[in-house]
């Protein structure tokens, strides 16, 4: 592995969170940082491109990027909540897609999630050839994985 996979799985690997069922998600707030936008209004319009580029291709935006509110202290024990959103890889990869191309991390940022997208095709095509006892040892493994 190279210097540059090393940083991105680093960076991306470390905010990435896995559900009950085993699927990868981010959340933008987390990812914003990630990604060196300091203002979530800047990355809230990178966010609203990539959610067009979803629909635009005729894939259901709810299913990549669902909202979700996060409740925040703002200082004096005070508590706001502000919008955030779960994030789906393949949500991060349009995010990526339509970042700042001036920013070095976005480009890592591309690399990181088109080559983590592409492991994710092959190993669907891999999955869909095991035997359902197969199947079952490898959702087993991933779930422990995952805990």
């Amino acid at each position: 592995m190279n210097d540059l996979e090393i940083s991105n799985n680093t960076t991306f690997e470390s905010i990435k969170h896995i559900d009950d069922e085993g699927n990868d998600f981010w959340y933008a707030r987390e990812l914003q940082k990630a990604l060196n936008y300091v203002q979530w209004r800047r990355f809230k319009n990178v966010i609203e491109k990539a959610k067009t580029a979803c629909n635009l291709s005729s894939v259901d935006i709810g299913l990549h990027f669902a909202n979700v509110g996060k409740v925040l202290e703002v200082g004096n024990n005070a508590k706001m909540e502000v919008d955030d959103y779960r994030l789906s890889r393949y949500a991060c990869y349009l995010i990526a897609q339509n970042g700042d191309s001036r920013k070095e991390v976005i480009a890592k940022a591309q690399t990181y999630f088109a080559v983590q997208t592409r492991k994710q095709e092959l190993s669907e095509k891999d999955y869909s050839e095991l035997s359902e006892d197969e199947k079952r040892f490898y959702q087993r493994n991933l779930t422990k994985k995952g805990n």
